[in-house]
C-alpha cells in the first residue's frame, strides 16, 4: 500500500474505530480542531480509496466506506519503514536513541524489560 499522509490518516482512524461509515459520518467523527468542510473529507476519502487503503460500497445515492487494510498492518509496515530508513532495519539504535533523549519513562523500560523476557527462549 502506498504511505497515507497526516490528514489521511485521521479519516483512518475514524474508520478503525468503526465502520462502515459514510462521508457525512466521517466528517462528522474526525476530530473538530481539524474544522474540515465535508468536501475536504471527499477529498482525503478519495485520495484513499485510490491508495488502496480503503474500500467502498453503494448504498442507494451514497458510498459506505470501510478500511481495506488493517490498523495492526498497516503500522507493521509503518514501523518497519521507519526503522529502515532511520536505523538501518534495526530495533536497538532506535532504543538505544529513545533511551538517549530520555523518552523512556520507568514504565516503558519495565514493559520493554518485560517483553524481552518474554521473547527469551
Amino acid at each position: 500500500m502506498e504511505r497515507i499522509s497526516e490528514a489521511e490518516h485521521a479519516v483512518m482512524e475514524v474508520l478503525w474505530a468503526e465502520n462502515p461509515l459514510t462521508a457525512a459520518e466521517v466528517a462528522a467523527r474526525v476530530p473538530a480542531e481539524r474544522k474540515w468542510s465535508d468536501r475536504t473529507v471527499k477529498t482525503l476519502l478519495g485520495r484513499l480509496l485510490a491508495k488502496g487503503a480503503l474500500a467502498h460500497e453503494e448504498d442507494g445515492r451514497r458510498y459506505l466506506y470501510r478500511p481495506a487494510v488493517r490498523k495492526d498492518d498497516y503500522v507493521a509496515q509503518e514501523s518497519s519503514r521507519l526503522i529502515d530508513r532511520l536505523f538501518g532495519g534495526r530495533v536497538t539504535p532506535l532504543v538505544a536513541h529513545l533511551a538517549q533523549r530520555d523518552k523512556l519513562s520507568d514504565r516503558d523500560i519495565s514493559e520493554i524489560e518485560a517483553l524481552l523476557k518474554a521473547l527469551k527462549p
